[in-house]
């Protein structure tokens, strides 16, 4: 019998709450040998990243292990000193969070915070760790690592940031590497190229892999054994394969079937061919935009977004999908009047927002509404749940307090959040949680278009389903416009009208999502979609 890289016994956290103690894992027990992958699955707030923050004690301040056994490498951690624990972070146990943006320190490069892990535990003094870090730069799929080893995280893309955390990650090639959500950000080409890194370093090196996701198709492709967690519980554990394709738990069977594929039936119906289009009610022409690039030699600059055309017919989903970088989400921001295009015009219903006066675009943005992919960063940290959603109606002027929070509780209900988180603060809640507090926001002010850039990819499939189902039923009932922006291709085959392709910065293909997915002319296109993970395990 191989001795366990990692054993936990009769785990316990608890949480310190104004309503009493909460028991946020239950009983939970599994092992983890040296080189093995194993994957935990499960919606937002079953504990799956609770079990991870307990294994490197990472808790928040109110928790607390409160019973049970972590032992690493036959050591106790639940019981260690924390002088331990911190030589033991990043050297023995690594790992990739799910936030970029909250564990990034925004006021230092993006190489000098990979090169501070090597310093920290002696792996390599400051010039080879400017080459150490280059190199882990370069393997995560970051490109133009030189020039991008002095931009800062706010000149990354968000895929750009995960990466940069997992090169982080594994800078010290750790025994066990703790990966929460590592590719949520991710689109599947660069998913497909960090995973066969992270399997690399675990054949060659021992490295064991514990792989927090709620992507079923990605544990059964990636993951040697799966455990699949419910409120707290371990319900189900097993060969992935079998986990799988053969669930015994009725929970794991209802998350099999959520996993979107691309055989997943569309949640909306095809245009009759003789049908008319819509009017428009944003057009793209030619839009580009440009920056200089810090760092690089003097003038050098890059085109985030080239000449895209494209328009949003009233009533209808229009995806943009394409790899991390490829300018889906600069265009997303000049479309929603954040950023100024270097060239080409961006028209709402007629009206060109360059030439709209300040008052005039305060208006727009009334009817025009984002949902970021990142809810941690774009949640006030001071605000509850409910001054979060019921800002956008103070700011706008619609409604008295009382009328402000019955609508919070309207919009609670729409997105599946109970009444009770309402008071509750960003930080107290789970990733898929925040993500639907940033949804109910943008719905606050029943808007015409919402921009949703990857709206959906922090959450689990079965909170995801909801929500589509949901953007769904508001489009068929209040009119509404999508720009649907995200890496998931089976996702955007479910809600999508029309899909644009972009690499690059420019659109590359557009179609229908049965045209795109089923007879593809461009070869990125195919490579998209040949990149799935798991896509046939769920289908089947």
């Amino acid at each position: 019998m191989t001795t366990p890289l990692l054993s936990v016994d009769d785990l316990r956290v608890e949480f310190r709450t104004p309503h009493g103690p909460f028991d946020a894992v239950r009983g939970v027990s599994f092992h983890i040998d040296p080189g093995e992958t194993v994957a935990v699955v499960g919606e937002s707030g079953s504990g799956k990243s609770t079990v991870a923050s307990s294994i490197n004690r990472l808790l928040a301040e109110n928790g607390r292990i409160a019973s049970g056994s972590v032992r690493f490498e036959g050591a106790e951690l639940a019981t260690a000193s924390e002088r331990t624990m911190r030589g033991l972070r990043g050297a023995g146990i690594g790992l990739v969070p799910q936030d970029p943006m909250s564990n990034l320190d925004p006021v230092h490069t993006i190489g000098a915070q990979i090169a501070e892990a090597l310093q920290v535990h002696g792996r390599a003094g400051a010039d080879r760790g400017r080459a150490r870090t280059l190199e882990l730069l370069e393997m995560v799929g970051i490109p133009d690592p030189e020039q991008r080893f002095d931009q800062y995280p706010h000149e990354f893309s968000g895929g750009m940031r995960q990466r940069a955390l997992i090169a982080m990650g594994l800078a010290c090639e750790p025994r066990l590497l703790i990966a929460d959500e590592p590719t949520s950000a991710l689109d599947v080409t660069v998913q497909r190229r960090v995973l066969d890194t992270l399997a690399a370093l675990t054949a060659r090196s021992g490295t064991a892999v514990l792989l927090i996701t709620h992507d079923l198709a990605l544990a059964a492709e990636r993951a040697d054994r799966v455990l699949v967690m419910l409120r707290g519980e371990l319900v189900e554990e097993g060969p992935a394969r079998e986990i799988l394709e053969r669930p015994q738990h009725e929970y794991t069977r209802r998350l099999v079937a959520a996993a979107p594929s691309l055989a997943t039936t569309t949640l909306v119906a095809a245009p009759a061919a003789s049908e008319p289009r819509a009017e428009p009610i944003a057009v793209l022409e030619g839009v580009g935009r440009r920056y200089r690039l810090r760092g690089a030699a003097r003038g050098a600059e890059l085109w985030a977004a080239r000449d895209v055309s494209f328009s949003i017919p009233r009533g209808r989903t229009v995806a943009v999908v394409g790899e991390s970088g490829s300018g889906k989400s600069t265009t997303a921001k000049m479309l929603l009047g954040l950023d100024d295009p270097t060239e080409g015009s961006i028209a709402i219903d007629g009206q060109d927002l360059a030439g709209l006066s300040r008052r005039e675009l305060l208006a727009m943005r009334r009817r025009v509404q984002p949902v970021f992919q990142n809810p941690f960063a774009s949640l006030d940290p001071r605000y509850t749940v409910a001054q979060s959603i019921a800002e956008p109606l103070r700011v706008h002027g619609v409604g008295d307090r009382r009328s402000r929070r019955g609508r919070v509780e309207e919009l609670l209900e729409q997105v599946a959040l109970p009444g009770e988180l309402a008071d509750r603060l960003p930080h107290e809640l789970s990733g898929g949680q925040r993500q639907r507090v940033a949804i109910a926001r943008a719905l606050a002010l029943e808007p015409e278009l919402v921009v949703l850039d990857e709206a959906v990819s922090a959450l689990d499939v079965l909170v995801q389903a909801q929500i589509l189902e949901l953007l769904v039923g508001l489009q068929r009932d209040l009119g509404l416009s999508y720009l649907f922006i995200s890496h998931d291709l089976a996702v955007v085959n479910m809600i999508a009208h029309e899909v644009h392709v972009m690499q690059r910065g420019r659109v590359v293909e557009s179609g229908t999502p049965q045209q795109l997915f089923t007879a593809p002319t461009e070869a990125y296109t195919r490579e998209l979609i040949a990149a799935i993970p798991g896509a046939s395990l769920v289908a089947g």
